[in-house]
């Protein structure tokens, strides 16, 4: 991982295969031909010495046998420019701070699994070659197949409704796709998307799943992966304090609190104070959010915010049967869901308005026409929730491999 010679003795920083490291001490003139990368086997005698980095013990080696000999001039340094590690990923996963990350991240996915199976949700499996649009039709990446023109998935949402008529609480863990020409600290082109869905509940047990589900997986990483999230200098006691219930606040409270602010957005080239009906940007979303340590609900937001499948609250028309859950201090959205409309006039209706075919969503207004129940569900980025957790500006680093608007290699 690292060496650092002296005259008589070189000193190897060892990296075992989980990331571990550890210092061994040879005659310089039995190391002279390593060099970083270079994969070797250490025998010797393991020694305490509080000098030694990580955990204060070294090996005093005797025997050293080398497999692969790396080539000089390894490109990724001590201190490199974000641009350099991005173009070399491949190699820039070697380093303490990508272990620290990719170890988090598969214990965020460990325990969302563990929670969603311990409390009877049911695992499936979408395609990602679809012929629809989810999110809206401007963010699609089109592909040729066999001579039709066919996209590549921005949700399994729809499946996964069509699959609880006969399997109940489903969820799934799947990649998605957003063709959004967004160069911005929290938009990737690729990202990892868990969604659930499950028939006959109310918008508050939806609410209730996701605050339970970050909350188990908040406090368990942060149990799990104390070591890597020091390693991150993340507030590691900040998370801990994380726990159901999470504040609701409605979408015209949300607008009050924002205007007593002063907040203001710009509109066609011209500022003007934010009013009803306005979607909640970055902006908007990091100063709701900024004093809260806990992530909040923004609930009930207008119906033509939302897309096409959002039931309308029958009770007060032109508001949405939806809410976003918010990351504290401006990290800003990590869910968004909510009832989906089960009424096959409204969702009719819905579909044209946003100038949608409703005869390419025949399939979907099937599991309307043959038998609907009251039913929601959510989605939650992967990534987005790692960005908060691991308290990382830019969401390319929360990825091994990044797809962005301007980079698919490597």
């Amino acid at each position: 991982h690292r060496l650092r010679r002296q005259k008589e003795n070189t000193f190897i920083i060892i990296r075992d295969d989980r990331g571990g490291i550890i210092q061994s001490v040879f005659r310089s003139e039995k190391a002279s031909h390593l060099t970083v990368e270079s994969s070797i086997e250490v025998d010797g005698l393991l020694q305490k010495d509080p000098r030694a980095p990580e955990g204060g013990y070294e090996i005093k080696g005797n025997n050293l046998k080398t497999f692969n000999l790396a080539q000089p001039n390894y490109p990724i340094g001590e201190y490199q420019s974000t641009e350099l590690l991005l173009d070399n990923r491949h190699l820039a996963l070697r380093t303490r701070r990508m272990i620290a990350i990719a170890k988090v991240r598969a214990s965020i996915t460990k325990f969302a699994r563990q929670w969603l199976i311990e409390n009877d949700w049911m695992e499936v499996t979408a395609p990602v070659i679809v012929k629809s649009a989810v999110e809206g039709g401007s963010t699609l990446f089109k592909l040729g197949y066999f001579g039709e023109d066919v996209y590549l998935s921005q949700s399994a949402q729809l499946y996964l409704e069509a699959m609880i008529f006969c399997l109940g609480p489903v969820w799934s863990l799947t990649p998605s796709f957003r063709a959004e020409k967004s160069r911005t600290v929290r938009h990737l082109t690729e990202f990892l998307h868990l969604e659930v869905e499950a028939p006959w509940v109310s918008l508050e047990d939806i609410l209730r799943v996701q605050e339970q589900l970050v909350s188990f997986i908040v406090q368990n990483v942060t149990n799990e992966r104390f070591a890597e999230l020091n390693q991150l200098k993340r507030n590691v006691t900040e998370l801990k304090n994380i726990q159901a219930p999470f504040d609701r606040i409605p979408y015209e409270k949300a607008i009050e609190i924002l205007q007593t602010k002063g907040f203001r957005i710009e509109e066609n080239g011209n500022s003007r104070s934010i009013k009803w009906g306005d979607d909640l940007n970055v902006d908007s979303e990091r100063e709701l959010t900024k004093h809260y340590t806990n992530p909040v609900f923004v609930v009930g937001y207008p119906i033509q915010l939302k897309a096409f499948y959002v039931k309308e609250d029958r009770e007060s028309l032109g508001r949405g049967l939806s809410a976003d859950m918010l990351a504290p201090k401006g990290f800003g959205e990590i869910t968004s869901g909510g009832l989906r409309e089960d009424d096959i006039v409204s969702l009719t209706k819905r579909l044209e308005e946003q100038g949608l075919n409703p005869a390419t969503y025949d399939w979907y207004l099937d599991l309307r026409r043959y038998g609907s129940v009251p039913h929601g569900g959510f989605g939650m980025g992967i990534e987005r929730l790692m960005r908060w957790l691991t308290d990382i500006e830019d969401i390319k680093d929360t990825v091994l491999f990044p797809r962005t608007v301007s980079r698919v290699v490597p």
